[in-house]
């Protein structure tokens, strides 16, 4: 076991943290943000899916990484009008609505995969890049500072959406969406609206969560990529108790697990190989098996909103 303890082997594994920290994070906020409002989207795998799919491709046939970015924001943004629709104007069960946007993204990102591809491929992702003089900070650097740009964005996401709940009246009044539909709608907040938004605001990240992996992380498109990543992400949700900082401990925490089972493995340390891969998996049962004070639980959630009741 000392061969997991050296200086190297522990930068590694931090460094490796915060790159997996990436689709978590692009997930597991824009989640936050539709739920802040009421809406609970179990569909963000099936996004994720549909968004690493299209970036992939994109970027396989014409080259241009942020063609293939926006491309799948286009498809997110899709996908959560789709989910709005249903959820919000046709006011269905959240949960089976979202249930049913994850199979339709799991089914047709395969079926596009099998009649597009045919097979596995690859494509050159985002390069890394090294931040200026941050990058040449010792250790630190090469566990922040050396990482591609969606990393980047993803982390700059955190303050952002800390900042716009707690600082802004748009915030504000997502807030109230969330917690009292019906009294955010007599001060004339626009509840299906502010709806409607945050729903495809998370779709959006949740699709460039997936673009993330396909063009960026792994840098290539294969059926059920994510394995379940979007459910974990929604889990984090509930344990960052619907606060973005909350949120990023969660997924640090998540990702640190990830990524010592795969260091485990690399450096042949003697433990069951399917024993490592269930340690992010059992991590998420016990966390959420924590009885902890959620104060920002958005008491309207997946309950839909009737003008007048």
């Amino acid at each position: 076991m000392e061969t997991i303890f050296n200086f190297a082997t522990i930068t590694g594994i931090l460094a490796s943290t915060v790159r997996l920290a990436t689709p978590y994070l692009y997930a597991a906020l824009g989640e936050t943000i539709a739920q802040r409002s009421g809406v609970l989207n179990l569909g963000v795998d099936g996004i994720m899916l549909m968004g690493a799919f299209t970036a992939f491709y994109v970027v396989f046939t014409t080259g241009n990484l942020w063609a293939g970015v926006g491309a799948a924001m286009f498809v997110g943004l899709l996908m959560g009008l789709l989910m709005a629709f249903i959820s919000v104007t046709l006011r269905a069960e959240q949960g089976i609505s979202g249930i049913g946007l994850y199979l339709f993204g799991l089914g047709m990102s395969s079926l596009l995969f099998k009649v597009l591809l045919g097979t596995v491929e690859s494509v050159n992702g985002f390069p890394r890049l090294a931040i200026p003089l941050l990058s040449e900070i010792p250790v630190l650097g090469t566990i922040f500072f050396n990482h591609s740009v969606l990393v980047y964005f993803a982390f700059a996401l955190v303050p952002l959406v800390a900042w716009v709940f707690n600082q802004t009246t748009w915030g504000l009044a997502v807030r109230a969406v969330g917690n009292n539909p019906q009294a955010a709608d007599s001060l004339g907040v626009n509840v299906i609206l502010t709806r409607y938004i945050t729903v495809c605001i998370g779709a959006v990240l949740a699709a460039v969560g997936g673009a993330s992996l396909s063009i960026s992380a792994q840098n290539i498109f294969q059926e059920n990529m994510t394995s379940g990543l979007g459910f974990i992400a929604v889990a984090l949700v509930y344990f960052g108790g619907w606060r973005p900082y909350g949120v990023l401990l969660g997924v640090l925490l998540f990702s640190f697990v990830s990524a010592l089972q795969i260091w485990l493995q690399v450096l042949g340390i003697p433990i069951k190989t399917e024993l490592a891969i269930m340690l992010p998996y059992i991590l998420t049962i016990v966390v959420l098996a924590i009885p902890l004070r959620r104060a920002s639980d958005p008491t309207a959630l997946t309950y839909p909103f009737t003008r007048g009741t």
